[in-house]
């Protein structure tokens, strides 16, 4: 294995860090996150057009550029540098992987082309506590997450005798959820006696029953909604049989963990550099405080978190291309960790300054807790990273793998009762 970039790697992290420094600074930052959809759609138009971000993982055939999980992880880094806000990964990391996935033909001609060029940005909205339990990063995502057949969650009924489905629900929590041109809703459906979770395709402007709302949130630079499904039509996507649906996003959930832990890990390395710059420069007692040892220790200390981080991102992003092992989790909660420590020293060692409003020191404050919040806990994503690899006796992957088998069994069976 060489761990080394390719030049064309490479090429993509200077021309997206180029771009960022000319279009997305603190102040522009703060503009993009006070307007409608949360982010700056020129800077959107210029990701996608010039440098076709969204389509950067697709296929070709689809409009895509062809390349992998790794190269979108390097991309995304560069965005959590600069704590750019767009709708990128919800669009390009969890909903474009699903329908690749999922997906009819006629689907993935109609929709991806539109994803990859920007031109359609799209959000997944699954019920529950965290985004984190649909995709199988801090437990098993077989159980009744999506409702259950009770009350609660998202509930699915087919419209009548034809193809068509309605949906009921609310989901909070969802990344860009009231912005985005398409919704993929995960939704229960056949009660207790045919009970699977399936997903839908929901377009924003044609549903009239559909409410979205943003929320407020800790992180300003991630914007997420309340949706509201009141007897909204819903495309199916894919087979009604929901065989697949389970081990898709769980699939996904791994290279979006990649992706993220490469995004956090910018994030990271910008508050490091931010306050490595400022100890320089502040004296105390006639020198500068980054020169006493107490302060370096602790700088070389966020300095080795940062980097253990990016390596265990930079792997994760290539087992996942691969199709190797599933350790996205496990380098996600790495990386997470790292942000939370730098941004957390980056703020007292700037001192009085970095509780400010005005100061970014906050802002990667805040992105460090929100991406916590919404993509963790830790403890929980490496105890899901321990359980998969049978660290405590119990091989997750047997057992799922058996439960797949059952499934497929139970199907079978009722396909032969209906027959």
């Amino acid at each position: 294995m060489d761990a080394r970039f390719t030049a064309e790697q490479e090429e993509i992290r200077r021309t997206v860090r180029e771009l960022l420094l000319k279009r997305c600074g603190p102040q522009d930052v703060r503009a993009a996150v006070r307007t409608g959809e949360g982010y700056d759609r020129a800077l959107w138009t210029a990701l996608a057009e010039q440098l076709g971000l969204p389509g950067l993982a697709l296929p070709e055939r689809y409009g895509g550029v062809g390349c992998s999980v790794a190269e979108l992880a390097l991309a995304v880094e560069e965005l959590g540098r600069a704590l750019a806000p767009s709708p990128l990964l919800s669009t390009a990391v969890l909903v474009a992987p699903l329908i690749v996935a999922l997906g009819t033909e006629r689907q993935r001609a109609a929709l991806l082309p539109r994803l990859a060029s920007g031109r359609l940005t799209a959000a997944l909205a699954v019920p529950g506590p965290a985004l984190t339990t649909a995709l199988a990063l801090t437990g098993d995502n077989r159980g009744g997450w999506a409702g259950g057949g009770r009350a609660g969650g998202v509930q699915a009924r087919r419209d009548g005798d034809g193809p068509g489905w309605r949906l009921y629900g609310e989901v909070g929590q969802v990344l860009d959820g009231h912005s985005a041109g398409m919704l993929v809703v995960a939704a229960h459906t056949g009660g207790f006696a045919r009970s699977r979770t399936l997903l839908f395709l929901v377009h924003a402007g044609a549903s009239a029953g559909l409410v979205r709302v943003r929320q407020t949130s800790i992180d300003e630079t991630r914007a997420v909604a309340r949706v509201e499904l009141r007897d909204v039509e819903g495309e199916l996507l894919g087979r009604d049989d929901g065989a697949e649906v389970s081990s898709a996003l769980a699939a996904v959930g791994d290279g979006a963990a990649a992706v993220l832990a490469a995004e956090a890990v910018g994030a990271a390395d910008r508050a490091l550099e931010r306050t490595v710059a400022y100890v320089r420069q502040r004296e105390q007692f006639g020198r500068p405080i980054g020169s006493f040892q107490a302060v370096k220790h602790r700088l070389a200390e966020v300095y080795v978190g940062v980097r253990a981080a990016r390596s265990a991102a930079y792997y994760a992003a290539w087992a996942a291309t691969a199709g190797g092992e599933r350790i996205g989790g496990l380098a996600l909660a790495q990386a997470l960790e790292a942000s939370r420590l730098a941004a957390g020293e980056g703020i007292q060692l700037h001192g009085g300054i970095g509780f400010t409003w005005e100061h970014e020191a906050q802002l990667y404050f805040k992105r460090a807790a929100g991406d916590e919040s919404l993509f963790g806990p830790v403890h929980r994503l490496r105890g899901r990273a321990a359980d998969l690899v049978g660290v405590f006796g119990v091989d997750v992957q047997e057992q799922e793998q058996e439960q797949e088998q059952e499934q497929e069994q139970e199907q079978e069976q009722e396909q032969e009762v209906r027959g």
